[in-house]
């Protein structure tokens, strides 16, 4: 109903204040984690070990906040795309991508972006909203597939290290063992470089972490990125030179091909040698053309040579495979500009 708060997307110390503030007993927050994250329910109603006063109590101001897709689209290769409500004429997307044995969800973080990469179709939209804990979250608890899932991801709309502070309580829940206990390693972050959000990011969480790079020449880097100029690559990596990638946490580059722009052998060198000292791979994605940017995307042959001279210089390299260019799901094709106009 209008006007009530959301419980999805609370940690275990904020239901603790809210059911204080109510003056119900410290373990009703622990039972509400439980229906909400465990029982996965809908409604307050359904939290029968509350008793039937604190339910009334509660669902005054409260309800969950589970609220299902708008819309899904799906491709021919079974990827599929959901549209999902952020408010008031705003709208993101999620990426649910199933494989042989892993079902990967790609997870936006905001309504748009600031950054303005010049390949990203999110970034041409602009900048709107960061979504707060309950958007982020309820985007994995209403997928239908929700109980398929083996792996998330935040690669979709948004910068979710500008976003850090909802970005962490999404994190924390995920993997609490109040909230969904999920083991770290099936979370990956993706971002550009927001050195201040990366910083927190490498000290408070063990998820894997995952850096749009491009291009290992600074003045190229920043044609593509102008986050290039506020946040140099150089940066950012002797920041990820401080921590420990040798075991089980992984970092990895995210390197998208442009034809004639940055897949010759001086950038595979340049780039082995940029990166010589950090224990990660490199993954190669084929650019997904977008309307009005006239870049176009390697092919295959150059993709291929291009990891073969990585691997050689010791750089575990792979090739992306594309899913859900069709329904404009792939990496950079996320947009929701239209959706605002026509919801």
């Amino acid at each position: 109903m209008e006007g009530k708060k959301y419980l999805l997307g609370l940690t275990l110390d904020e239901l603790k204040s809210l059911v204080g503030d109510l003056g119900m007993s410290g373990f009703v927050a622990s039972q509400i984690a439980d229906w909400l994250y465990k029982k996965k329910v809908g409604s307050i109603d359904e939290m029968t070990n509350l008793s039937k006063a604190n339910r009334a109590l509660l669902s005054q101001n409260y309800e969950v906040g589970v609220e299902p897709p708008v819309s899904c689209m799906e491709s021919a290769d079974g990827t599929k795309k959901y549209l999902y409500s952020a408010g008031k004429d705003r709208f993101v997307e999620a990426v649910y991508i199933p494989a042989d044995d892993r079902a990967t969800l790609c997870v936006s973080s905001q309504v748009g972006c600031k950054m303005n990469c010049s390949f990203c179709m999110t970034g041409k939209q602009g900048f709107a909203s960061d979504l707060n804990a309950n958007q982020i979250l309820n985007q994995i608890q209403a997928l239908p597939e929700s109980g398929m899932l083996t792996n998330i991801v935040f690669m979709g709309m948004g910068e979710p290290l500008d976003n850090t502070e909802n970005l962490f309580k999404v994190l924390e829940v995920l993997t609490a063992s109040y909230g969904y206990s999920w083991s770290p390693k099936r979370i990956t972050v993706s971002t550009i470089g927001v050195m201040k959000g990366l910083k927190l990011f490498l000290e408070k969480s063990d998820c894997h972490l995952a850096v749009s790079l491009h291009s290992p020449f600074p003045e190229e880097r920043l044609s593509l990125m102008p986050v290039e100029k506020v946040f140099p690559l150089q940066g950012v990596l002797d920041l990820i030179r401080q921590y420990d990638f040798s075991h089980q946490r992984r970092v990895s580059f995210e390197y998208i091909m442009f034809n004639g722009l940055n897949d010759t052998p001086r950038h595979a060198n340049a780039l082995a040698a940029l990166l010589k000292g950090i224990p990660c791979r490199v993954n190669l994605i084929r650019f997904h053309a977008i309307p009005g940017v006239p870049l176009l995307s390697s092919d295959l042959d150059k993709m291929n040579r291009f990891q073969e001279l990585l691997n050689r210089k010791g750089v575990i390299c792979t090739i992306r495979a594309s899913r859900g260019e069709d329904i404009f799901a792939a990496c950079g094709m996320l947009s929701t500009s239209k959706s605002g106009k026509t919801k």
